[in-house]
């Protein structure tokens, strides 16, 4: 398997710039814009073969791969407790518990 596809590659329709941009989250930053979805794909993959063998000419270390990972479904959220008094007093309403709530809402803002 090649390095680049440990990488994720994500293509998007931006509204903004009414046109497709390619990005590597957690890899590079920019990404590629283009009208065409699979030339924007196409332009990404070899972008991002080129960022890692500049990474590896200028012996700079890679960042984790992002590709095929595998997730626990936990992780810790650190916020203020006016923001967990109010979720926890909206879980209750709804009558969940405070886990079920939060992964109720996140689920709908992705």
């Amino acid at each position: 398997m090649k390095q680049a596809n440990r990488y994720l590659k994500v293509v998007e329709w931006s509204e903004e710039d009414q046109c497709y941009v390619g990005t590597a989250p957690g890899l590079m930053l920019g990404g590629v814009h283009g009208d065409s979805e699979e030339k924007v794909y196409s332009e990404l993959c070899k972008i991002v073969e080129e960022w890692i063998e500049v990474h590896k000419e200028d012996g700079i270390e890679l960042p984790p791969e992002t590709a095929n990972k595998d997730y626990s479904g936990k992780f810790v959220l650190r916020v203020s407790s006016d923001t967990h008094k109010a979720l926890t007093i909206r879980a209750l309403q709804e009558g969940e518990s405070l886990n079920r709530y939060c992964n109720k809402v996140l689920e709908e803002a992705v």
